[in-house]
């Protein structure tokens, strides 16, 4: 067991305005299996790149470290390479009899490592990547969102894989995952880095206490000011009548009643000292809780019960495949099985992307969709340009990015340079400011944090909207959704 520490590492983005990180120290030992969470844009990936920089990114403070560092995903210089090269040009030291031990374990033929890797599933290709990672000369692992895109057998078989590992940091929004693979975790809050022993649920039942003792705190002492408040006014008052009374009519003791208000204006000073102290307590309670805004929604509601309907479809590239749908008014639909078994393809034909098929596809009379696809174009100019090019509204587009939140100094940056869940956030929010009678959505929580999955949770079970999603996150689906179809089958 051996400690990496990172002692006030300090580091911004140039052209950046404010830091990512402002002198943080934290430390993790080499044998943990360590969770990284934390709000899109608050620094996940960077410093995971910190940590594996070799030079590239100065920065402030020091990182130390037993060993080195190796970084998922990596960087394939040549996709039309074999498997097999592909692994040599990132990993140009270790032992066959190693890579093949480590793909055994992860259910993945020997004969993979002789296709181009352009060729590979996503699934194949995180696989091949991960036993690279784990061949070698030991170096500490982290890994960025290796189980996105993966169906449920591909997470299942990374979280048995990883299960067998200690030695790696793993950021990542599935709960599931999460909660399966950990040991400690790392959250990067809005004034710093903190570490916990224990799963997500730890965390989260911890952070839930943590900000309900604040919470209670800063009433207390809300109420504790402004009784000082009060009494400060009012012994203030009663000294300077007090005061006063030194030159009224007739005799008086001046001396005695000078004294007296000298001590009445004392009792004010500390019981002002004492309100001040309590305004500066308050003001370092709950900096670190994440602000989650409501999400609001106004879905159209189609006259007709059923608004698609879908009857012996075949696509072209899986003609082995015959798919039937039903979508009702108000349902929430989600859409599950393996990688390359057409979720996407009937999300897009419904969406009413040309697709090769044949077979009937049915829509209501004047129904209007909102669609996210699982994959984008890299977005580019300003928020306020893309909410224009979109056609939406641009209050209602903002507010939504700040509820989900995407910190306000971020509508100054080109898009093109937010973070992959800033990025996905922007392509919810656009698709929640369209009217739409169905929302078709496909792997709309990729790259998000795990506050804004909760607030998409509750906005679908809030409102009376119908969707269509295709989602792995199994916490999500199993909360919101009123029906599962399963594609792996012949005929669903």
């Amino acid at each position: 067991m051996s400690a990496i520490s990172i002692e006030n590492l300090t580091f911004g983005w140039v052209g950046n305005t404010e830091n990512v990180f402002d002198n943080v120290s934290f430390a993790m030992d080499t044998d943990w299996r360590t969770g990284l969470i934390g709000r899109n844009g608050r620094g996940k990936t960077t410093l995971m790149r910190l940590l594996a920089d070799s030079g590239e990114m100065p920065h402030g403070g020091t990182i130390s470290s037993p060993t080195g560092f190796r970084y998922f995903p990596y960087d394939i210089p040549d996709a039309s390479l074999s498997t097999q090269d592909a692994i040599d040009a990132v990993c140009p030291v270790y032992e066959f009899w190693e890579l093949c031990r480590e793909l055994n374990l992860l259910g993945v033929s020997e004969d993979t490592l002789f296709r181009p890797f352009e060729t590979l599933s996503p699934g194949e290709r995180t696989k091949i990547m991960l036993a690279t990672l784990f061949i070698g000369n030991g170096d500490f692992v982290l890994m960025d969102e290796p189980t996105n895109h993966l169906d449920a057998d591909g997470t299942l078989a990374v979280v048995s894989y990883l299960r067998s590992k200690k030695g790696f940091l793993i950021a990542s929004h599935d709960r599931s995952v999460l909660d399966a693979l950990c040991d400690h975790i790392v959250s990067i809050g809005r004034t710093g880095i903190d570490v916990l022993g224990g799963n997500y649920s730890t965390w989260a039942e911890e952070n839930r206490r943590r900000n309900n003792r604040e919470r209670n705190e800063k009433a207390q002492l809300l109420k504790d000011v402004n009784k000082m408040q009060e009494a400060a006014r009012h012994t203030a008052e009663w000294s300077k009548k007090t005061e006063a009374s030194k030159y009224g009519n007739g005799p008086v003791d001046r001396g005695f009643i000078g004294h007296r208000a000298a001590k009445l204006m004392k009792r004010s000073k500390a019981v002002e000292a004492r309100r001040n102290d309590a305004i500066e307590k308050k003001s370092k309670l709950l900096k670190n809780i994440e602000n989650v805004g409501e999400l609001k929604l106004t879905p159209l509601r189609h006259h007709a019960e059923t608004l698609v309907e879908i009857n012996d479809v075949q696509i072209e590239y899986l003609s082995d495949k015959v798919f039937d749908l039903r979508i009702g008014r108000g349902e929430r639909i989600a859409v599950t099985g393996n990688n390359g078994a057409g979720k996407s393809s009937i999300v897009k034909l419904i969406a009413g992307e040309s697709i090769p098929h044949c077979g009937e596809i049915k829509t209501a009379s004047g129904l209007l969709t909102s669609y996210i696809p699982q994959e984008t174009a890299n977005p580019s100019g300003s928020v306020r340009s893309f909410a224009q090019d979109s056609g939406i509204d641009l209050t209602r587009f903002l507010t939504i990015l700040i509820n989900l939140g995407v910190e306000r100094s971020a509508f100054d940056l080109d898009i093109s340079l937010f973070s992959s869940g800033q990025k996905r956030k922007a392509l919810l929010a656009k698709s929640l400011c369209q009217p739409a009678h169905l929302f078709l959505w496909d792997e709309p929580l990729n790259f998000l944090d795990i506050y804004a999955r909760e607030q998409i949770e509750e906005l679908l079970l809030a409102y009376d909207l119908t969707i269509l999603f295709v989602e792995h996150d199994e916490y999500f689906t199993k909360k919101v959704a009123t029906r599962t179809i399963s594609v792996n089958s012949a005929n669903d």
